[in-house]
This record gives C-alpha cells, sequence and structure tokens, in this order.
C-alpha cells in the first residue's frame, strides 16, 4: 500500500466517528406552543428559561427554539401543533391552555409532551396519576380551575347585594372552560346566586359581553382564567372601570394593572418548573417517570385604588385575609 493511499485511509476511518458525534449532539430543538401572544407578560418566557438554565440549557447555545403563539385564536392550534409534530421536536412545551394539552397528546404519543395548565389532568384523562403520569406527558398544575368556585365566593363576599354575577368564559376552550364553569355554577348555587354567562372570544365579543352585563344590571363579574382573558387585561380592566363593575381576576399581576382583585397561583413559579422538567428530559429522563407538580399555594391580592375609584368598600375581615394589598 502507498504511503498516500494509507494516509487517506487512517484519515477517513478518524473522520466517520467524528461525523457522527457531530451528529449525536447536534443541538436539540424545544417546541413551545403557547395560547397567549409573545407581547403577553404572562407568557413568564423568563421563567421557562430560568428553568432550562439550572439544568445548563441556554437558548441559541446548545438548545434551539421553535415558538407557535395562538394568541387566542384556539382556530390555529391544529396548524400550529401538527407542524411542530411534524418537525420531530425533542420536547413540546405547551406552558398554558387545557385544549392545546388535550389535542397535543391525540396528536403525538412519542414526542414527551411538558404542560402547565390549570385544571386537573387526571380528571381530563392526560396522566394515569400525578405521581406516575406515565405515557409522554407530565407537567404541572396550577388549580386554576379549583379555585374558581373560591373567586366567586370572595366576589360575593365584597359585593353581597349583587344577586346577578356576570361570569365572562371562552367557548373556543372546551377543555378548561367546561371543568370550570362546573365548579362556578355548583358554587352559584350554595350561595345563592343568579350566574350570568357571558361568551367571548374575540375582543369585539368582550365588548359586546360587557353591553349584555350593564343591559340585566349584573352586579359584579368573574373573568375566567382563560389565557384569552389574561391577555386582554388592559381592555377588561378599561371596561370595568368605565362601567364601575367589580370584577376578580385569576392572574396575580392583573391586580397591580389597575384590576380590583386577584385570586390565583403564581404562574411564573409553575412555568420555571416546566423549563426544569423540559430541562430533565432533554438529559433522559422519561416524562411518565416525572410526577406532576402541582402549585397547592394561592394568593389574593386587592387593589384599594380601584375600589375607591369603582366605590366599593372591603369587608375589613377580607383585608385581614389578603396577602397583598394595594394602596
Amino acid at each position: 500500500m502507498r504511503r498516500r493511499d494509507f494516509i487517506g485511509l487512517v484519515g477517513g476511518a478518524a473522520a466517520w466517528p467524528l461525523a457522527a458525534r457531530a451528529q449525536q449532539t447536534a443541538m436539540p430543538v424545544i417546541g413551545y406552543l403557547s395560547g397567549r401572544s409573545p407581547r403577553d407578560p404572562l407568557t413568564h418566557l423568563p421563567a421557562f428559561h430560568q428553568g432550562l438554565a439550572q439544568f445548563g440549557y441556554v437558548e441559541g447555545r446548545n438548545v434551539a427554539m421553535e415558538y407557535r403563539w395562538m394568541e387566542g385564536h384556539y382556530d390555529l392550534l391544529p396548524t400550529m401543533l401538527s407542524d411542530l409534530v411534524q418537525r420531530q421536536v425533542a420536547v413540546l412545551v405547551i406552558p398554558n391552555t387545557t385544549t392545546s394539552v388535550i389535542a397535543a397528546k391525540a396528536a403525538t404519543q412519542t414526542i414527551p409532551i411538558v404542560f402547565n395548565m390549570g385544571g386537573d389532568p387526571v380528571a381530563v384523562g392526560l396522566v394515569a396519576s400525578l405521581n406516575r403520569p406515565g405515557g409522554n406527558l407530565t407537567g404541572t398544575a396550577s388549580l386554576q380551575v379549583t379555585v374558581a368556585a373560591k373567586r366567586l365566593e370572595l366576589l360575593h363576599e365584597t359585593v353581597p347585594a349583587a344577586k346577578l354575577i356576570g361570569f365572562l368564559v371562552n367557548p373556543t376552550n372546551p377543555g378548561f372552560a367546561g371543568p370550570e364553569a362546573k365548579e362556578v355554577q355548583d358554587a352559584a348555587r350554595v350561595l345563592g346566586i343568579d350566574l350570568l354567562v357571558l361568551n367571548a372570544s374575540t375582543p369585539g365579543e368582550i365588548e359586546t359581553a360587557f353591553a349584555t352585563l350593564v343591559h340585566h344590571h349584573a352586579g359584579a363579574l368573574l373573568i375566567s382564567a382563560d389565557s384569552f382573558f389574561s391577555a386582554r387585561s388592559d381592555q377588561l380592566i378599561t371596561l370595568t372601570e368605565r362601567h364601575r363593575i367589580p370584577a376578580i381576576y385569576a392572574y396575580l399581576e392583573h391586580a397591580p394593572a389597575g384590576a380590583l382583585m386577584s385570586y390565583g397561583a403564581k404562574v411564573d413559579v409553575a412555568v420555571r418548573l416546566v423549563g426544569v422538567y423540559a430541562a430533565r428530559i432533554l438529559k433522559g429522563e422519561k416524562p411518565g417517570d416525572l410526577p406532576v407538580q402541582q402549585l397547592t399555594r394561592v394568593q389574593l391580592i386587592i387593589n384599594m385604588k380601584t375600589a375607591k375609584a369603582l366605590g366599593v368598600t372591603f369587608p375589613l375581615t377580607l383585608l385581614g385575609r389578603a396577602d397583598e394589598v394595594i394602596e
């Protein structure tokens, strides 16, 4: 064998494992499917990146991201979900919207899915149990559905004279709206309150819902925890101020922004845990072995500036139970 041939043979043999290693260490891709807008601060995207960073993953350095934002338009869900599944992302992250998680489970049984949802993942058939999810799904549950009844109770305590209370829901997210509506309707019967259910899935329909609310002389408003409404907090706060309607919101960030009161879990904590789980799966753990984590701590925030503007007087007992009172 000539020396030149020998060098070429050795060089080719050395190159093969190098090429194989480069292919094996290609940057993994996370698919991030959100019902919100990228401009919505309630995406809590920095918290997700913090979770990834706990296990050494930084976007653009050793992990790539494919973002899809529905911005409350759930009719886009099938197309966006299909695209991410066809791309065979390493992990599919769904930080909100129960309907999206249900659709994702139906779309793939192989791609790991990490979710954050406001309902009970066992009750809607997403996982076998919280401790041992099984299958290809795991994540966090922030109990937004479970505490919907408590929100109605707090609103009733704030405005006890209101016998008719509006309940604003998004009918295009049935996986969330159905269980939440049941909780609220059951609570209304116990409290002796009449509910006026108002459907809205566009900004224009929100305006129409408020016109209906005013027409029926409803005394207060309970706003669903659906991500569509959280992304439109400015519009909702403006309308409640204009029509002087006391309202309670599901997300803690809304009270400092001008909402009368908020009652719910800290979503940034849940989304950070989603990032942690996505990173652990990239490192080789199976989603079915990672317990679904429930965020059981909820907080009540009251905005006294808004209360004065609306003419609302909070009972001292309620103010005493609040985690934060904004003066």
